[in-house]
């Protein structure tokens, strides 16, 4: 498959793309991607659920119950709901974050877009992330999806990432960057 290249060469791309294999052939590919997104929130958001798909002494019973109570409640599709089972059958959940990794990354192939992590100092706005969208889309000449997260270490600014590119302009990189010229 054209998309799959690289992603195949981990465990958890195997399994992103035995998903992603699935949803297209239901034609869900959306829907399984908004259930993963759900999923990514709550692995960011509960600190219980991050222990229980990271957890190594809980059985395949209970993690495959856990999580199948998990998913009832935040609403996730079928096949997502199935393919979480297979994980905690296996004993995979902890592969969990990586596989979303990158079944939004054969998403964006299938689709045509560039990925973008786009990390600022503060959360952006409606119009900077319409903006930025723009103005990467100009320079990669292609669509691009963004993910924008959150980390007020970097001070300001932005860190950018499309593939193996990073631009960052954060305050933190430049501050270090004039400490380390005045040293001299």
């Amino acid at each position: 498959m054209e998309t799959t290249g690289g992603i195949q060469a981990s465990l958890s791309g195997r399994y992103a793309v035995a998903l992603f294999d699935l949803a297209r052939d239901g034609k869900t590919l959306d829907t399984v991607a908004a259930s993963l997104a759900a999923i990514k929130t709550a692995i960011a958001e509960s600190s219980d659920f991050k222990g229980l798909i990271n957890s190594p002494v809980l059985s395949r019973d209970a993690a495959g119950k856990t999580i199948a109570a998990v998913a009832s409640a935040i609403s996730i599709d079928p096949l997502t709901t199935n393919f979480l089972g297979v994980l905690a059958q296996n004993r995979r959940l902890s592969q969990l974050p990586a596989v979303i990794r990158a079944y939004e990354t054969l998403l964006s192939n299938h689709k045509g877009e560039a990925r973008a992590e786009v990390t600022s100092a503060h959360p952006l706005t409606k119009t900077q992330l319409t903006a930025l969208t723009k103005g990467l889309k100009a320079r990669v000449g292609r669509d691009v999806a963004v993910e924008a997260k959150v980390d007020p270490a970097i001070l300001g600014g932005l860190v950018v990432k499309i593939g193996s590119q990073m631009i960052d302009s954060s305050i933190r990189t430049r501050l270090n960057s004039l400490a380390l010229a005045m040293k001299g």
